[in-house]
């Protein structure tokens, strides 16, 4: 499953330590699990002291670089070793040390990220009120319901399911849920 995490490296190195990263993937052959790096940036109007407006690149978060991994379950030993030992790098967000392997984005807050940089595609989905879905992940996996509403926008549907004995609304996010 492709997920992303966030490298730190040193603040103003971030572009090398994304040029390094793909450079890495090359030579080491792991084009089937680093898929992209990301180094989110966005252009500015300034005004300088002589009242000439300019524009310029300014990165939106100093210091981290998002790489995207295909990673099943707990990252790779391998993977985490030689992305941790590129130059410049310092380390995962999410990694306290001792061995602890560092945690994916939630995909909510990298869809912030990716939709402010212009890389965000919405999903197109075929589900409709009615439909007979079952939810993939989460707390109620596993679970078959009916859909009562969609929401697009915020990407989340409301499932129908039976717990209790009682057809109790569930919010899930559409990702979460298979059409049967």
């Amino acid at each position: 499953m492709r997920r992303w995490y966030i490298v730190t490296s040193y603040s103003g190195h971030e572009d090398s330590v994304k040029t390094d990263l793909l450079r890495r993937r090359e030579s080491l052959g792991m084009q089937n699990q680093i898929y992209q790096v990301l180094v989110p940036e966005e252009t500015v109007e300034t005004t300088d002291k002589n009242g000439k407006k300019k524009t310029k690149t300014v990165k939106l978060y100093p210091g981290y670089v998002f790489v995207e991994l295909e990673v099943e379950g707990e990252m790779d030993d391998q993977l985490w070793f030689n992305i941790r030992n590129t130059p410049q790098v310092t380390g995962f967000l999410g990694s306290a040390g001792a061995g602890t392997k560092p945690i994916p984005v939630p995909k909510s807050e990298m869809d912030v990220v990716l939709a402010r940089v212009g890389m965000y595609v919405k999903p197109e989905v075929d589900i409709n009120v009615g439909d007979r879905v079952e939810i993939k992940s989460g707390s109620f996996a596993g679970q078959i319901g009916d859909i009562a509403s969609v929401n697009l926008e915020k990407e989340i549907v409301t499932v129908l399911i039976d717990f209790f004995g009682r057809s109790t609304p569930t919010e899930v996010s559409i990702n979460d849920v298979k059409k049967l």
